[in-house]
């Protein structure tokens, strides 16, 4: 055999076993690991509740969440048992500090409504898993390759799981158990996703060569198979989470469009915000209208008709009117201009023309 050949194999061999060797470091529970989370989840807590994305993203600079994911990428593919375990002690022991920080510094500021950044990581959808993907593949090359730095790729990937863990925390020390379940499944699509692509990447790199394993390891092939269908089932429930999210802004677009051509008819009149009530029965759509006369019943009725059905129940329209006057000293606005909104509302307001196929949304 080429010498040149045989001195390449040879580089390659120390190289992964020098990647090797720094993954499973990184996987073990130590003191830095568990001080420097706490210490990012203290602030990426801070920065969620003061709805700040850059004191969010800045935490992640200190957090060191990515290592023991590295190690299950590695562990599952080696069929590294003892290194299985490490890596699902830190990870575990991680995500219990994220949770316990996040949620003593949620009741200790009870006061603070929940902001969007927190409420951003409580709908999980399939565009998370896509994104979490490429960062595992991302974070696995940069792992596995001495020519990238792994330490950006490795904040990137962070900030993808303290915030929804975080978040997560908060959303329990107020008692929000739905929000705090849609965070977590943040975070454990995040965790699945970004294993499951670094666990592709390093095979492509060759580390499934590393442990000699038997031939007859049943249980290396029944842990790659649970991945797998975890991955899978993720991917199923966030995918109709994405198409309940695109059929509700679809709806709110329909409605509002609706809403705002029939108060044309209304002198004065414009649309403030729009509230949604689902009952066993009906549907109920609140719509908050300023106007300096009260909307009438026989006026709502015109603006009901025009609004359809929502899941097979009907819907029914309530008008909020809050009387508002405007005045200049020429006389009252609607008066001497029926058509002119309140100065600080767009002249023209882009009106959707009516989709005849929506009127079953």
């Amino acid at each position: 055999m080429d010498e040149s050949i045989v001195k390449l194999r040879a580089k390659r061999d120390t190289e992964r076993a020098e990647v090797r060797r720094s993954i499973v470091e990184s996987s073990k529970l130590t003191t830095a690991y568990i001080a420097m989370n706490a210490l990012a989840t203290a602030v990426a807590s801070y920065g969620l509740l003061a709805d700040s994305v850059a004191v969010v993203i800045g935490a992640m600079i200190i957090a060191m969440l990515l290592g023991p994911i590295m190690g299950l990428a590695l562990a599952l593919v080696d069929g590294d048992t003892i290194l299985l375990r490490d890596a699902l002690i830190a990870e575990t022991a991680g995500a219990v500090i994220v949770l316990i920080i996040g949620g003593v510094i949620g009741r200790l500021h009870y006061d603070i409504q929940i902001t969007h950044e927190i409420l951003v990581r409580t709908k999980p959808n399939l565009l998370d898993l896509a994104v979490a993907l490429f960062g595992g593949a991302a974070g696995a090359y940069a792992t596995a390759s001495p020519k990238v730095s792994v330490g950006l790729v490795g904040v990137a990937i962070s900030t993808a799981l303290v915030p929804p863990l975080a978040s997560c925390g908060i959303c329990l020390s107020r008692g929000l158990l739905p929000q705090a379940a849609g965070a977590f499944i943040l975070f454990a699509t995040n965790l699945v996703a970004i294993q499951c692509a670094s666990s592709l990447v390093l095979y492509l790199f060759g580390f499934h060569h590393i442990t000699k394993r038997s031939a007859d390891d049943a249980g290396y092939v029944r842990r790659l198979a649970f991945d797998l269908v975890a991955l899978l089932a993720l991917g199923v429930f966030l995918y109709f989470q994405l198409a309940s999210t695109i059929s509700e802004q679809q709806f709110d677009r329909r409605v509002r469009s609706q809403l705002e051509l029939g108060l044309q008819n209304v002198h004065g009149a414009y649309l403030s915000e729009i509230r949604y009530v689902e009952q066993p029965e009906r549907f109920v759509v609140v719509a908050v209208v300023r106007t300096p006369n009260s909307v009438t019943p026989e006026q709502t009725a015109q603006l009901e008709s025009s609004l359809g059905s929502r899941r097979g129940k009907p819907i029914e329209l309530h008008v909020r009117s809050l009387l508002t006057k405007e005045a200049t000293t020429k006389g009252y606005l609607h008066v001497i201009e029926p058509e002119a909104q309140p100065v600080e509302i767009p002249r023209e307001i882009p009106v959707e023309e009516p989709n005849p196929s929506s009127s079953q949304l």
